[in-house]
């Protein structure tokens, strides 16, 4: 959980800036790739990425403009790129300009549960974490290069001469 709003824009500047890498390796071929025809394809999950941002924040009572989870998803990979990039800057700023520390202690009604705003900007950020993992392995099965997250994938380890471990 947050206590201090600069901790979590801190944070959410490098987690949002890792999903947008995500976001940006998407091509429109790809965003039907599914792990199997009754779960989530890549465009749908990365959709999903993009209008849970304001969904989520929204009910803390913060206000920015952003695409709202009752659009379609875009066909174009681009574009869904465009929009979380969009929502995610939306939200920062946000945080930046609505909340003061003592917001963070503050709880909200959320999905049936009642949380702190700390926890809130906390799951946020785990939800991106959650949901971005799963869009890597539907990158791969689509033949798209997955880009760095937390370190180098092994396309960066070849590209640097060096053997990637199996």
């Amino acid at each position: 959980m947050f206590i201090k709003t600069a901790d979590f824009i801190a944070e959410w500047q490098q987690e949002a800036a890792a999903t947008q890498r995500v976001m940006d390796a998407l091509t429109d071929e790809a965003l039907d790739q599914a792990v199997t025809p009754d779960h989530r394809t890549l465009g749908q999950l990365a959709w999903h990425l993009t209008t849970t941002v304001h969904e989520m924040l929204s009910r803390t009572g913060l206000e920015f403009a952003s695409a709202g989870e009752d659009q379609h998803a875009p066909d174009s990979a681009a574009a869904i790129a465009e929009a979380y990039r969009n929502a995610s800057q939306a939200a920062l700023n946000a945080v930046q300009t609505q909340w003061t520390d003592a917001k963070l202690a503050e709880t909200t009604e959320m999905y049936g549960d009642t949380w702190p705003n700390g926890l809130t900007l906390r799951i946020l950020i785990q939800h991106q974490i959650h949901h971005r993992g799963q869009m890597t392995v539907l990158m791969r099965q689509a033949g798209l290069r997955v880009p760095d997250i937390y370190g180098p994938t092994r396309e960066d380890w070849l590209e640097r001469g060096m053997q990637p471990l199996v």
